[in-house]
């Protein structure tokens, strides 16, 4: 289902999957994947719409993807034998998640 929500960071309303709901004591908030833009962003339950017909069928610009057989790796270091070593992770770290956006820009 998609709708439309309010993002404050760019001032608009745009297109959105909702990912998760987090109720807490002053309403709930969702967290949102703005499907023109590629981003993530938390809105208030206030700020959401449902998405009149038409505009539901326009396709997305921005699609959710991965690398193929691509893993996250990580430098584990050992301080008491003194070494370092690149192991699996299980998320992609932010500094390579800015070296890859580099590399696609």
């Amino acid at each position: 289902q998609v709708y439309v929500v309010f993002s404050e960071e760019l001032q608009c309303w745009c297109r959105a999957l909702v990912e998760s709901v987090q109720c807490q004591a002053h309403g709930c908030q969702l967290r949102c994947f703005l499907v023109d833009y590629a981003r993530y962003c938390y809105v208030a339950s206030e700020k959401i719409r449902v998405l009149a017909g038409v505009f539901a069928k326009i396709p997305y610009r921005a699609r959710k993807c991965r690398l193929h057989c691509t893993k996250p790796l990580t430098l584990h270091i050992d301080y008491c034998e003194n070494t370092a070593k690149i192991g699996p992770a299980r998320r992609w770290d932010t500094a390579a998640i800015q070296h890859f956006r580099t590399l696609v820009e």
